[in-house]
């Protein structure tokens, strides 16, 4: 048995040796007696620190292991047997991943004991089935982004009154549903055309928060969707990135595919400030640096409006709240109405632009507005061939041959969204008068 001394150290060696010299007998006494003292030492461990499990101990777990695969792991027999599996338990789910109440800061600080190098880090959005950003990991390079948010700021959903005729704007009910009937006489149902609180944004690849930079605000025209008419077919963000302009864009989704420019929530004093105030953190976020919103809360805008647009715009501009802020208008083919609003902005803002180009159908609105600036003592331009200044009041006449559906992409130019903001990018006058207005705000 293992702790006992061995039997062959007690035997008489003496007896086996045929005739030895005697100082050979004295040192092969010598050296088993020496062998005799290393191995005492073990012995004395083992005999005080318990003996290696017997034969028959070994026997018997083996033989427990063997009766007990066949049974199940809720018998009572349990009791006197340990298995591998009761010993070391497989980790579940909750012992690896923490609940909503719970984190793993300690574990971090202690992989995170050694001093780690400085790096800059921006985050951007998860691309997932909804349209909404839910989720920021790391990223290391810029990269264009356009996508959907919801804002409680937008235009709709709007519960107010109609400024026009200070009538309820939901003024049609059919039992559990309310509507509006437009100024053509058709009604538009609130769960169909009016609840959409989505808004486009776009922040281009070459975009520098560190840079002057401007907001463009787009207004679409009558029956319009943000995917199918602002981002895929006008080219509305893809007019703003090959501009190379360090602009971003914001575009509210107005009332969804219906003839009508109402203009919901931007009808209410300060409604646009808030509807810019909160685009502030979105686009922070779009762009990969939560710091970042404050920069982008200080941003100059620019407003552009095509069509039943010019709704939104007016009021906007009359009672939005940032009349600093605002350093330029770009009507496309938008004048049907609202002339005193409009003037009334040209004529307080010398420093800003304002843009109108036009077709036919709007001619008469146009040419009255002019006339209006003129009166005022206002100088007016109808050409696109002089350079755009602060102060600056073009209207420019496109040809027949030019329709009003493909206005945003074709007009006195191809792309003139694009062509508007490369216009005033390359004006150094304007680009100080952003950055001006953004540093007092």
């Amino acid at each position: 048995m293992v702790g006992a001394i061995p039997k062959f150290l007690t035997d008489d060696r003496a007896s086996r040796a045929v005739a030895p010299a005697p100082r050979r007998r004295t040192l092969k006494r010598w050296h088993w007696v020496a062998m005799a003292a290393l191995c005492a030492p073990l012995t004395f461990v083992l005999l005080h620190s318990g003996k290696a499990p017997s034969a028959d101990m070994l026997a018997a777990n083996t033989d427990g292991a063997k009766s007990r695969t066949g049974k199940s792991r809720t018998s009572a027999d349990r009791t006197s047997i340990d298995m591998f599996e009761d010993r070391f338990p497989q980790l579940q789910f909750a012992d690896r991943f923490p609940t909503a109440n719970e984190s793993l800061p300690q574990v971090q600080s202690r992989v995170a004991l050694a001093p780690q190098p400085p790096r800059a880090v921006r985050t951007e959005p998860v691309r997932v089935a909804s349209l909404t950003p839910t989720l920021t990991l790391p990223r290391t390079d810029r990269e264009e982004l356009t996508t959907l948010v919801a804002m409680k700021s937008s235009a709709f959903p709007y519960s107010g009154t109609n400024p026009r005729s200070e009538e309820p704007f939901l003024n049609i009910t059919n039992g559990d549903r309310k509507g509006h009937r437009a100024f053509n006489g058709r009604v538009y149902w609130q769960d169909e055309t009016y609840n959409d609180n989505r808004v486009l944004l776009h922040v281009p690849e070459t975009f520098d928060v560190k840079k002057p930079g401007v907001i463009v605000v787009f207004f679409h025209g009558n029956g319009a969707t943000l995917e199918r008419d602002v981002r895929d077919r006008q080219l509305v963000p893809q007019q703003i990135s090959d501009s190379g302009v360090n602009a971003v864009l914001l575009a509210p989704q107005l009332a969804v595919n219906a003839a009508d420019s109402s203009a919901g929530n931007f009808w209410q004093p300060g409604g646009f400030k808030r509807f810019i105030d909160e685009s502030a953190s979105h686009l922070a976020r779009l762009y990969g640096d939560p710091k970042s919103a404050q920069t982008f809360a200080n941003l100059p805008i620019v407003i552009v409006g095509y069509s039943g647009g010019f709704l939104p715009t007016a009021w906007s501009l009359e009672v939005g709240g940032v009349p600093n802020r605002i350093s330029g208008v770009f009507l496309l083919d938008a004048v049907y109405g609202e002339l005193d609003k409009f003037a009334s902005w040209i004529e307080k803002n010398r420093t800003g632009f304002f843009i109108s180009s036009y077709t036919r159908y709007t001619k008469r609105h146009d040419q009255e507005l002019m006339q209006m600036l003129r009166d005022r003592g206002i100088s007016v331009t109808e050409t696109m061939d002089e350079p755009l200044k602060p102060g600056s009041v073009v209207f420019v006449q496109t040809p027949d041959g030019v329709t009003h559906r493909d206005y945003v992409t074709q007009a006195w130019t191809e792309h003139p969204v694009k062509d508007a903001l490369v216009r005033m990018a390359a004006t150094p006058a304007l680009t100080r008068v952003a950055s001006a207005s953004a540093a007092r705000r």
